[in-house]
């Protein structure tokens, strides 16, 4: 018995030939006319002094569970546990080994051992507002 070759299609040929070589498509086109248009309408609305199109910024938020386990760390001066932290925070394990890696990274905690936190010199004690 003989094995029959599937026959390629040629919309599938030309759609590789597309992908491999960078070639964009239509839809490529059209959403980078939009950037430009967008673009454009920016630049001729900030030249003729009025307020840019796009919407206000969002407002800036003091982030308290962060300032919060900040000060709790700091009352703490031979370090505090993750476990110690969650009991008085109540928060779950996710946000609050987000929230330590965060302080960790800005040089306002430091780690004592495995799980246990202390406040470096150079931060004080935020009051939340």
């Amino acid at each position: 018995m003989k094995k029959r070759n599937k026959s390629i299609s040629f919309d599938a040929m030309v759609k590789f030939f597309m992908q491999s070589y960078d070639i964009p498509t239509k839809k490529d086109i059209k959403k980078i006319s939009l950037r430009l248009d967008r673009i454009e309408t920016l630049i001729t609305s900030l030249l003729d002094g009025e307020k840019s199109p796009s919407k206000t910024p969002f407002p800036k938020i003091k982030n308290s569970l962060t300032t919060t386990v900040l000060n709790i760390i700091k009352q703490f001066k031979n370090g505090v546990s993750i476990l110690q932290i969650k009991a008085e925070t109540g928060l779950d394990d996710k946000k609050l080994r987000n929230i330590i890696y965060r302080l960790n990274k800005n040089n306002q905690i430091k780690r004592k051992t495995r799980g246990i936190y202390i406040a470096s010199e150079e931060s004080p004690i935020i009051k939340n507002s």
